[in-house]
């Protein structure tokens, strides 16, 4: 076995680079609690991965995605999130898999390619500074096509920041499976997944640092009647909101009602992705009918041009997954209606905080270039970069979700500052672990040529 050169770092071994990849897809705590490991020392793998794909940016010898494919790669990823489809190992392999069919004599997968595709593109879920980092070409061009064109319209439509408004759904995923069941309850609310979901939250921010009362839609029985609190509006149906409606249901509850409260102000403009539920003809002549200007922003474009991609929608998914794994071990006998009256008190607390963070939100569109800097330009991606991961800070701390101040912000230490002590081993040799993956079999794992 060759010896590594001094001061050269080797790389993970295939457990390890299979428990970073869960956490790159998710976050170091989730992948602590599926692979039962403290998530310190994930975060020293975490480290490591960065500083050798730093020191050593060139591939192994092998069949790999072209750079073109790769960018292919990371749009369908950051399109996936935005529409909170999975992403995942399995999910991950089988669409790289599908894309290097083209490439002749066959793609190879390995993790250490899969954990080196998400670093080189900045595809960690918990970075701070994602208004920094480069989209893939293509999608680079369009967020910057859709900031130009949104501030263009803007100064001519003379908009003033109370009319302007950033709106986007999270829809919220309930396991009965997994809630009742002895282990792991404190998962069975997920922010992603592929069926029907347990009820789903429309935010809406404004630029003014205003935020409007959430729409939330939820299936199934509504609770117990009680007072709601005024920064939320319930819809409950027992088969739930079809996609247009919600958004016909979001305009006529939450956006007419405000411009009532402005003296009916016939302009307006909308900053939404491009979700399903934002653009058939329907939604949008609704839209349009109520004095609102769809900004419809780009595929795979969100993390740069929605304020609330900037700290907010995180932030409150982190706050609800906090205070969801503090009760979790209570709840397996209660049944939706309950879960949702808890749910609502949760998510008013959290709007509570929102309502008197009014300097964050408006530091949220200039940092998404929504509207222009002080000076009329955008600010440079570090300096954005920076004002993002000091907002993400803020935001956390006024949610009392904040943690320890890591030595690292895209890859957070918190209090073990001793080296890992364990002997690395090159990709591929040495320690290995019994669990197959996603079905295939352990010797697989070393190499899996499609």
């Amino acid at each position: 076995q060759r010896e590594p050169e001094p001061g050269r770092k080797e790389a993970l071994s295939v457990r390890k680079l299979r428990v970073v990849l869960f956490a790159l897809c998710s976050s170091p705590e989730q992948a602590a609690r599926h692979f039962r490991s403290p998530p310190r020392r994930i975060r020293r793998w975490l480290r490591r991965c960065r500083a050798l794909q730093d020191e050593r940016p060139e591939l192994p010898e092998g069949k790999y995605l072209s750079l073109e494919a790769e960018e292919k790669l990371a749009e369908w990823v950051l399109t996936q999130r935005e529409q909170q489809l999975p992403v995942n190992e399995e999910t991950l392999f089988q669409k790289a898999t599908k894309i290097g069919r083209a490439l002749e004599g066959g793609f190879q997968i390995s993790y250490e390619w899969a954990v080196r595709f998400m670093l080189r593109h900045h595809l960690s879920t918990h970075t701070r500074r994602g208004v920094a980092h480069p989209l893939p070409k293509e999608i680079q061009g369009n967020a910057g096509a859709f900031i130009e064109f949104v501030q263009r319209q803007i100064h001519a439509q003379e908009l003033p920041p109370a009319m302007i408004a950033a709106v986007d759904e999270i829809s919220l995923f309930l396991d009965a499976e997994v809630l009742g069941s002895d282990e792991r309850k404190e998962s069975a609310l997920q922010t992603v997944g592929n069926g029907e979901p347990w009820c789903e939250l429309v935010l809406t921010l404004l630029a003014d640092g205003g935020v409007l009362p959430a729409l939330v839609i939820s299936r199934g029985r509504p609770p117990c009647p009680t007072a709601l609190p005024k920064s939320i509006l319930l819809e409950s149906k027992e088969s739930g909101c079809g996609d247009d409606e919600i958004m016909e249901l979001w305009a006529a509850r939450v956006w007419r009602k405000h411009t009532e409260c402005r003296g009916g102000a016939s302009k307006g403009m909308l900053v939404l992705d491009c979700h399903r539920t934002h653009l058939s003809e329907e939604v949008l002549a609704v839209l349009s009918a109520a004095g609102a200007l769809p900004a419809v922003i780009p595929a795979g474009c969100s993390s740069r041009a929605q304020p609330l991609d900037v700290c907010v929608k995180r932030s409150l998914k982190n706050f609800l997954h906090k205070k969801w794994r503090e009760r979790a071990r209570d709840l397996a006998d209660s049944d939706s209606s309950a879960l949702l009256q808890l749910l609502l008190g949760w998510l008013g607390e959290a709007l509570e905080v929102l309502g008197n963070c009014p300097e964050l939100i408006r530091k949220s569109f200039l940092v998404a270039s929504v509207l222009p800097g002080p000076a009329g330009a955008s600010g440079s991606p570090r300096r954005n970069g920076d004002e993002q991961e000091e907002l993400i800070a803020a935001m956390e701390e006024r949610l009392k979700i904040a943690k320890t101040r890591e030595s690292s912000p895209e890859f957070p230490e918190n209090d073990d500052p001793e080296a890992d002590p364990e002997i690395l081993h090159r990709l591929f040799e040495g320690e290995s672990e019994a669990e197959s993956f996603y079905g295939f079999e352990e010797a697989d794992l070393e190499l899996m040529e499609i």
